[in-house]
């Protein structure tokens, strides 16, 4: 079982959290060796999911860029219309085979506490998501999938009212219950073994990608790009091609209104060495080692953290982070949009407007793979209000 990333990662958590995560690593290993699992996982990721999913050429938008031809990692056709479910399946799977009844989540864009809701109506489990209040309120239609599916949802109100507050809470709530209770992490953070287990379950994403570009166009992506808030959709991505060295790896925080005003959420590029959530990480924090208050138009990449492995590949240079603030990814989302039919996530825009920054600077015979981790249905009210301010404003 991997715990730490180089420097990064580890357990810090509580004494009281210790034996859930050595049941949880336990479970994991027997699960990983036992082909029934393995098996049951695929066929609901084939049969209920829908997987796998498109690569999409976005031929009108590469067209008018000029450069680089960009494709689409089709995420966003996936049920529930994120990438989150590969990992809800996985872990739910793995609830059950551990005997827990209830799940417990918790959710920024909603489409992590969406899918575990989906995944506990399956299998007949009680489900609770814990969102923060701001969330609640910019992802309204989410919130009512949630509770269509049977899910309690807890709207958390204290300090930034954001993800990092909701994932404060489930945390307690699996303290309190953890003999009956699975915790449901949604990304590559928090303690070991949960940045290895998303990883895996995530990972169909970069190898069904790798497997697609070689049969659709004879070789490899010069470059694959991925939003980066906790991380999964990335490191899902990036798991395909980590091997592949004449892959460019890009990940692309949320830079909201600009690194210099400090309201962001770009942990890498603004962070420091720190610990949040039971992982040694890079985080959004003063000097003191309290943690900001973070800022993105996009509630999923609203997180003062990030993914440990994430860290780690930005300090070996095998992956860059690179920065989009909310015009940008607006800007992106808009034009996928009217280019190309597909109304894309706030989250996945980022990492299209950054391919929309790389792909006119290099030739036409080059290959940039976005991975469109969700659609945008759940933003548009979002996307209203931010134009809205901005007309505002000016």
């Amino acid at each position: 079982m991997k715990t730490h990333y180089g420097k990064y990662g580890g357990q810090y958590v509580a004494e009281t959290l210790m034996a859930p995560l050595r049941e949880l690593e336990a479970a994991y290993e027997a699960a990983k060796a036992d082909p029934s699992f393995r098996r049951e996982f695929e066929e609901l990721l084939r049969d209920y999911v829908g997987r796998e999913s498109p690569l999409t050429c976005a031929r009108r938008l590469s067209d008018h860029l000029g450069g680089a031809t960009i494709l689409l990692k089709r995420e966003d056709l996936n049920h529930t219309g994120a990438h989150k479910v590969n990992n809800t399946i996985g872990q739910a799977l793995l609830a059950k085979r551990m005997g827990k009844r209830r799940l417990i989540a918790e959710t920024g864009a909603g489409m992590h506490g969406v899918a575990t809701a989906t995944v506990a109506a399956l299998l007949g489990m009680p489900c609770e998501v814990y969102m923060g209040a701001l969330d609640v309120d910019r992802q309204a239609p989410n919130v009512e999938r949630m509770k269509l599916l049977g899910a309690k949802v807890n709207a958390v109100t204290e300090g930034s009212a954001t993800l990092k507050d909701a994932m404060n809470e489930a945390l307690r709530d699996w303290v309190a219950n953890c003999d009956d209770t699975f915790y449901v992490i949604g990304t590559v953070a928090g303690p070991a073994p949960y940045p290895e287990m998303v990883r895996d379950f995530q990972s169909v994403i970069g190898r069904e990608a790798r497997r697609q570009c070689l049969e659709k166009y004879g070789r490899l992506p010069d470059e694959a790009i991925a939003c980066v808030g906790g991380g999964s959709n990335a490191i899902g991505l990036f798991a395909g091609f980590i091997d592949d060295p004449e892959v460019k790896l890009v990940g692309v925080e949320a830079g909201g209104k600009g690194l210099a005003t400090g309201e962001h959420a770009a942990s890498i590029n603004g962070g420091r060495l720190g610990v949040l959530h039971g992982a040694k990480t890079m985080l959004l924090q003063t000097g003191d080692g309290n943690i900001i208050d973070t800022y993105s138009v996009s509630a999923g990449l609203d997180y003062p953290g990030v993914g440990p492995e994430h860290c780690h590949l930005h300090d070996t240079g095998r992956a860059e982070y690179a920065v989009i603030n909310d015009d940008e990814a607006v800007a992106a989302f808009e034009a996928l949009c009217r280019f190309e039919g597909i109304i894309p996530a706030l989250e996945s825009s980022h990492a299209l407007a950054e391919a929309i920054k790389r792909a006119p600077k290099l030739g036409k015979d080059k290959l940039l793979l976005v991975n469109l981790s969700g659609r945008g249905d759940k933003d548009m009210e979002n996307i209203a209000r931010f134009k809205a301010s901005k007309g505002a404003k000016q």
